[in-house]
């Protein structure tokens, strides 16, 4: 008897195929989606609670484009907090009013509202994803977005079979958005969360979970691709399936150098795209996904299991567990992020910058401020260049395109205040830490390097980075403290992995470059919603360029009131 996990594969994987060979034209399309956000009873790990879906599912609906198409997303809101959707890793050319970040390129959706995100996919194609972007709604609130190329544009590898969505979450058993309001009372971090999901579902290594399994059916000798996605809150997860390799073809929609592996990382806000052959002897393996935390802190390490069910093969079979590396394998974790690099092909260049306008350098740390009525009488705080970012009340867009006074100042520091040893013996001191709405202005089509340096203010940790409205080439990355002029000697400027959200490793630095050919505010912040929420975060004005089609596009006449 199938499980509805296997029922959801099946469609699924059905689903792809024919919306892939038959209802995409051969011209750009105008492709209408209504997303209404609905609170809806859910039941996992033994009891239901009510979560905030997208059309009463969970996860939510997969977006299907094409590269080209225009896309206009109504978004409907029926629950009872604010709302607004991101389109994670859509560059949004010119137009950041689609972007979607509360208070960053507008204010929310109210309850009983409606906004449309019109946009055009533009130059990508591949695996993204779409999430809430407000408080941490985006636990619940989320989905695929699948990019086919343009017609007779072929995939730079080998064509698959089948294809398949896999999207990895949390769970928590209590209404989120309480354990956040009583961890942020209390001064502390929230209770970390009770399972892993993939596609929603924990599996059969959790209580009450035998029917809350994804099960993916596959035929011998079969080629399949594996659509990635991380959209778990705080965890960078490994993920792989029991005796079956993976060759890694793409990440964050770009196409990369293929390479094969055990096993794959995978930050929160990463996407990556796996081809896996039905090559082993058929039976019942164990798709897994269990977290990467190599720094001294807490976390839910249970694993998440899935079934890569073999036709034919019996539900009685036992499944086999993959070996997925140490939760702390800081080695496996670089060297696998070593392997990704850029197609960089003829048709696929790597176009990274090679001469840079504007260098910046900024630190990540954390802090404690006062708080009389906290546990330990402070509250822990993030910050970037001893900065800890402050939410407006009115979207920075907004104040930008109106020319709004007071609302952000735009002298965000290129390098923190004071110099020290980032990575060195523990600090337990703010170093001045201040608060602030305050923007890195950058002129248009500038070039810019960015050096995220991790640093040892309470603790170090790994933050995945996330830049609106760009990819980014990682040309460098290291371990302790970056070096300005022996660094950059080492930096691979030929064929580094171009991407949207970038990790930088515990006690250490990445580099990153991009051109800033996109005019608009855009946010960047830590991917753990942990870090932003304490202030992890910061936004680029990038100012307009004097040609037409050069500065930002007049703003929807539905964009919600603040």
């Amino acid at each position: 008897m199938a499980t509805d996990g296997d029922f959801v594969s099946k469609t699924t994987l059905f689903l792809v195929g024919f919306i892939a060979v038959i209802t995409f034209p051969a011209e750009a399309d105008v492709r209408k989606y209504q997303f209404d956000i609905q609170v809806r009873n859910v039941s996992r790990l033994c009891h239901a609670k009510p979560i905030v879906t997208v059309n009463g599912r969970f996860p939510g609906p997969t977006l299907y484009a094409r590269e080209g198409d225009r896309v206009i997303v109504n978004v409907t809101n029926h629950a009872k907090y604010n709302m607004s959707i991101h389109w994670h890793g859509l560059k949004q050319y010119r137009n950041g009013w689609a972007d979607g970040p509360a208070y960053i390129t507008q204010c929310p959706i109210q309850t009983g509202n409606s906004y449309a995100y019109d946009f055009n996919v533009t130059g990508q194609r591949g695996t993204l994803w779409w999430h809430a972007h407000i408080l941490w709604l985006r636990a619940t609130v989320y989905g695929a977005i699948v990019i086919m190329p343009k017609p007779g544009t072929p995939f730079p590898f080998p064509k698959p079979n089948m294809e398949q969505i896999v999207v990895l979450g949390e769970w928590w058993h209590k209404d989120v958005e309480e354990i956040v309001k009583q961890g942020t009372n209390m001064g502390l971090p929230p209770n970390m969360s009770d399972a892993h999901t993939i596609n929603g579902k924990p599996g059969p290594l959790f209580p009450c979970s035998e029917k809350h399994t994804f099960a993916m059916e596959v035929e011998s000798g079969k080629t399949y691709l594996l659509r990635i996605v991380n959209a778990a809150l705080n965890d960078e997860l490994f993920f792989a399936i029991a005796g079956h390799n993976m060759t890694v073809v793409e990440v964050d929609a770009v196409y990369t150098k293929s390479f094969v592996t055990q096993a794959i990382l995978i930050a929160p806000g990463q996407t990556t795209n796996v081809l896996v052959r039905a090559d082993r002897s058929p039976g019942r393996y164990f798709m897994a996904a269990r977290p990467f935390m190599d720094a001294p802190l807490p976390v839910d390490n249970k694993t998440a299991t899935g079934i890569f069910q073999y036709k034919g093969i019996p539900n009685t079979v036992l499944p086999t567990l993959p070996q997925l590396p140490a939760p702390n394998d800081t080695d496996f974790a670089l060297s696998y992020n070593k392997n990704l690099k850029s197609l960089n092909s003829a048709n696929f260049p790597a176009n990274v910058p090679l001469k840079v306008d504007r260098k910046l350098f900024y630190t990540v740390g954390f802090g404690k401020d006062p708080c009389p009525t906290c546990v330990n009488g402070t509250r822990i705080l993030a910050s970037l260049n001893n900065i800890s970012f402050v939410m407006p009340e009115i979207g920075l867009l907004q104040a930008h395109y109106f020319n709004t006074s007071g609302v952000f100042r735009t002298d965000f520091p290129d390098k923190p205040p004071k110099p020290f040893n980032y990575t060195g013996a523990p600090l337990t001191a703010n170093l001045g830490t201040a608060h602030g709405t305050r923007l890195s202005k950058i002129a248009f089509n500038s070039t810019v390097e960015l050096v995220l340096q991790d640093t040892n203010l309470l603790t170090v940790e790994s933050h995945p980075f996330h830049l609106h409205g760009y990819n980014f080439f990682v040309v460098g990355t290291g371990i302790g403290n970056f070096d300005p002029v022996k660094d950059p000697a080492k930096y691979n400027l030929v064929d580094p992995v171009e991407r949207n959200t970038v990790g930088v490793p515990t006690g250490g630095w990445t580099a990153i470059r991009f051109r800033a050919d996109n005019p608009g505010v855009w946010f960047m912040h830590c991917h753990l919603e942990l870090h932003t929420g304490w202030g992890l975060k910061m936004a680029f004005v990038v100012e307009d360029g004097k040609g037409a089609d050069q500065s930002i596009l007049p703003p929807p006449k539905d964009l919600p009131p603040c």
